[in-house]
């Protein structure tokens, strides 16, 4: 029988599939990568332990890096800040714009201590002209940061803010509640501001949801003043050490 010749297939058309949007790397070359990020992370902490340490009592102050000077809560910061130097405690804020700003301004006018924990963003912001010159770091990983924060701080004051103030808010609450660091008081300013949260919080998350517990509510203040501010971090204090939280 004569070879019949093969009918070869019609060949497909190649589809071009559109790049995928996170550049593909292979498994050696990712763990490669992670190896020397534990490096630059190890680094950021005793950068960051090793000039924390050394500065004494201190409060954290929160807010938005959206407000401006002539705003309330602008005003209402930098009297604050000036406040608690005045009783003795240094100044710690994110180093931005707005609330921090104010902040930092208030630490400087009462000459206290006032240090800055910048970050590097994609939207770049400037550190404010109101640090310390020996007392702004600078961090590329917010986890990192977050942790000075809340090591050092014998206070955390929390003014009107966005998304970022939120997380440093409730994760405060959260390690405090768990038990994973010491005890400190949290003080919310701005009734007005805070309060539909706070409503939010009782009404679904603890009656309707039991999702949290009432006890929880005592973790935090919310206040309007900043005599109210310097009288419940300096009860708290009349009772207890001032010491890093863990």
């Amino acid at each position: 029988m004569a070879n019949r010749k093969k009918l070869d297939k019609p060949r497909e058309k190649s589809v071009e599939h559109p790049q995928h949007p996170l550049k593909e790397k292979n498994w050696n070359e990712i763990k490669a990568i992670d190896s020397w990020q534990i490096f630059r992370i190890m680094s950021e902490f005793v950068q960051g332990y090793d000039n924390m340490a050394r500065l004494g009592p201190c409060v954290s102050v929160f807010g938005s890096a959206r407000t401006k000077p002539d705003n309330k809560y602008y005003k209402l910061a930098t009297e604050i800040a000036f406040q608690l130097t005045r009783h003795g405690y240094g100044v710690i804020t994110g180093g931005g714009p707005g609330i921090m700003e104010a902040a930092n301004k208030g630490a400087k006018a009462g000459e206290g201590r006032s240090v800055g924990l910048a970050i590097t963003l994609p939207m770049e912001q400037s550190e404010n002209p109101y640090i310390d010159n020996d007392k702004l770091l600078k961090f590329d990983y917010f986890f990192v940061r977050k942790v000075m924060f809340m090591k050092y701080a014998q206070g955390f004051v929390v003014l009107p803010g966005g998304f970022g103030t939120l997380d440093e808010l409730f994760e405060a609450i959260t390690l405090i509640q768990t038990d994973k660091v010491e005890h400190f008081p949290i003080v919310m300013v701005g009734t007005k501001y805070w309060s539909p949260l706070i409503d939010w919080v009782k009404e679904h998350m603890i009656k309707k949801e039991k999702n949290a517990s009432k006890e929880d509510l005592k973790i935090f203040h919310v206040v309007d003043t900043p005599k109210e501010v310097i009288a419940i971090i300096d009860a708290f204090y009349s009772k207890y050490m001032l010491k890093p939280n863990f």
